[in-house]
């Protein structure tokens, strides 16, 4: 008769598969992510995947990226708005005659020399809109048009069209309420807000300063501005500290204040697991690792630190790449290429866990079945 297996053996063998299925690693281990391969595409061709051993003498070759061009490079050179009428501005208009005054009405005739000045009366109009077709109503003028044109083109508009019947009209034009020629603030502001800009010429500052200024920290807030359709941003901090950066403001201009805009998110043997979120100013590698609370002891492979990134095409309109950067934080050199190593929003951060630490693991769930079943094995063989 063939001898029965000991019930202890018996149940580790059935325990086996199951351990071993347990300690299988959560992501891919550091020969997978060195081994690179492709990334799969919806459409067209998959897009392998370039990796690229990070060494301390690389220095020179990963340089900081170009930091968005400058409010006064790019947004600067803008003339104070509100000189050029618009649907909806409200005007103010006052006619002048010398006299006798016959059209618009004033004191009686006065020819001695140097009475004109001072016997003329001005007539002031009501408010008028301008309407939808860009013009407004002026008596004895009939429609003037108004809209696209400054306030000096439409006095001289108005005279023109009083000669012959005004005694030498003079006109005054003054725009009353501006409509047209408006900002918009929103985002971490202390309230939304839409501003009105007169020929002054509002400042970015100043805007800024009218809705109760930024929520956040000055350093940790981008100020972006949507003008024509392109979108420009900025620490709110380098506004501050070069006054060419307070530009001024153009008609439609949307300002949005952001709270650290930016962000990259952080997967495997690290401190935590998150998206870390961070400002315009942007930060290094040193900084990220930092803020996630470095590699986990005693579990992170200091050899299996890699960064996973889409880099533009180098021609417009191409496809992007996948770049996997390894770091290997064994060599000293290395800490001092991740103080000036950038990070890039949406980057990943992945680190694997160490050899040893998946053997512990292995150890650790087979002791942890062995010792129940050996225990139980025990009390029967001594009963």
């Amino acid at each position: 008769m063939p001898s029965r297996r000991p019930p202890l053996r018996a149940a580790l063998l059935a325990l086996l598969p199951l351990a071993l299925a347990a300690c299988q690693p959560f992501g891919p281990s550091r020969t997978a992510v060195l081994r690179g391969g492709a990334v799969p595409a919806t459409s067209g061709a998959a897009a392998p995947i370039t990796v690229i051993q990070v060494r301390g003498d690389m220095a020179a070759r990963f340089k900081p990226p170009a930091p968005w061009p400058a409010f006064a490079d790019v947004l600067g050179g803008v003339q104070p708005v509100g000189t050029v009428v618009g649907v909806g501005d409200a005007l103010e208009i006052t006619i002048w005659e010398a006299p006798p005054a016959t059209l618009f009405g004033g004191p009686a005739a006065d020819t001695r020399i140097g009475s004109a000045i001072s016997t003329a009366r001005p007539s002031t109009l009501p408010e008028l809109l301008v309407g939808p077709d860009g013009s407004i109503n002026v008596p004895f003028a009939g429609v003037v048009p108004a809209g696209g044109r400054t306030l000096r083109e439409i006095e001289a508009e108005i005279v023109r069209r009083l000669r012959g019947r005004a005694n030498a009209p003079q006109v005054l034009v003054r725009l009353v309420r501006n409509a047209t020629a408006t900002v918009t603030l929103v985002g971490e502001v202390g309230q939304s807000a839409r501003l009105p800009l007169t020929p002054r010429g509002e400042r970015l500052l100043d805007a800024l300063a009218q809705v109760g200024g930024v929520k956040p920290p000055v350093n940790l807030t981008t100020i972006q501005i949507t003008r024509d359709g392109r979108n420009h941003r900025m620490a709110l901090a380098d506004i501050i500290e070069r006054s060419g950066n307070n530009i001024v403001l153009a008609k439609d201009d949307v300002i949005t204040a952001l709270f650290q805009p930016y962000s990259f998110t952080v997967l495997g043997a690290a401190g935590r697991n998150d998206e870390i979120r961070f400002e315009a100013m942007g930060i290094t590698l040193a900084q990220a690792l930092g803020r996630i609370g470095g590699l986990q002891d005693g579990r992170a492979n200091p050899r299996g630190v890699f960064l996973f990134r889409w880099e533009e095409p180098a021609t417009p309109g191409g496809q992007r790449v996948p770049v996997i950067y390894s770091f290997d934080l064994k060599d000293p050199a290395v800490f001092f290429l991740a103080q000036q190593f950038r990070m890039s929003d949406k980057d990943l951060i992945y680190i694997t866990n160490a050899p040893v630490a998946e053997l512990q693991r292995f150890v650790g769930i087979v002791s942890q079945t062995i010792l129940p079943i050996a225990t139980v094995t025990t009390v029967i063989q001594q009963n």
